[in-house]
């Protein structure tokens, strides 16, 4: 078992003597788990020193964070030539004070990622215009895998019914706040040539030109036979064979399906209704929203 692995642990034994309703909590209006992300973890954030050098990937939950936090790793690995490993948490709002000064004396390109709401990323970033890859997904297959998600993932509260939790995902009632209010927060920042914005549908379509995308726009060179090993190493499939290495039993969880188009099976006719007109009042006619081409698959 690797020190991961033992937090993991540790973790999940803390949060099974918890109460549901205790598991989440309140900061500047957003819900987070309380085990993950404490209060001073998140103030620690706060006066984060971005470097321009810094690999970001923000992604709202279970829109392909950790399979693109593999892929990253592999593609730093090969621009370097170093060995892909963390000696900080991916997430930056896992990591409390007693980690900040690990993450200020790693050695750069340092890869960090994060579920936050753009507005709540520290201002160093933007001031040091650092590159930041975010990655989205069709609304209705997020809603899905942050579903079984919560329920397979004893940090976090127990949905208490598919109806139930439809209703708190809609509402933004769910930790890192509503969908909608992040897809909104980065439409302001789609033509932001430090901002770049990929989905997970096109990464599953052709994985090897979204590697070959990134690397170039992290400024980070590779050949054609790296694009075509990182590609190889980096299918959804792969990488939930290596994540039992990284996360144990946690793996399954993390990792379920990666599947486009589960909501069919989930979703009821009026569900679909309610999601599609969300959609068309906030991201119809944007840059995101064609991103997304709901009408391809959420319909």
């Amino acid at each position: 078992m690797n020190s991961f692995q033992a937090k993991i642990l540790s973790a999940v034994e803390l949060a099974n003597g918890m109460k549901e309703e205790d598991k989440l909590y309140t900061y500047k209006g957003v819900l987070y788990p309380v085990i993950l992300c404490p209060e001073e973890n998140l103030k620690s954030i706060e006066t984060l020193e971005a470097r321009a050098e810094d690999v970001v990937l923000v992604a709202y939950p279970k829109c392909g964070f950790n399979w693109m936090v593999g892929v990253l790793n592999k593609i730093i690995a090969a621009a370097t030539g170093g060995k892909a490993e963390f000696k900080f948490p991916a997430m930056m709002e896992f990591g409390g004070p007693e980690v900040r000064q690990v993450i200020d004396e790693a050695a750069s390109p340092r890869l960090m990622g994060t579920h936050l709401h753009p507005d709540n990323i520290p201002e160093s970033f933007t001031a040091k215009k650092t590159k930041i890859l975010v990655v989205f997904r069709n609304p209705k297959d997020t809603m899905v895998s942050y579903y079984h998600f919560t329920n397979k993932n004893p940090i976090l509260p127990t949905a208490e019914s598919w109806d139930r939790y439809f209703s708190e995902f809609m509402s933004g009632k769910v930790p890192w706040g509503s969908y909608f209010d992040h897809a909104l927060a980065w439409e302001k920042r789609v033509d932001d040539p430090n901002v770049m914005i990929v989905t997970f549908e096109e990464l599953k379509q052709d994985l090897s030109e979204g590697v070959r995308r990134v690397s170039d726009f992290f400024g980070l060179s590779l050949s054609d036979a790296q694009v075509q090993a990182i590609t190889e190493q980096s299918t959804f499939g792969a990488m939930k064979e290596d994540s039992k290495e990284q996360f144990g039993q946690m793996g399954n969880v993390i990792f379920r399906k990666g599947d486009v188009g589960d909501w069919k099976n989930f979703f009821s006719p009026a569900q679909s209704q309610e999601m599609d007109t969300a959609f068309e009042k906030h991201l119809a006619g944007t840059k995101l929203g064609a991103k997304l081409k709901y009408d391809l698959y959420c319909k």
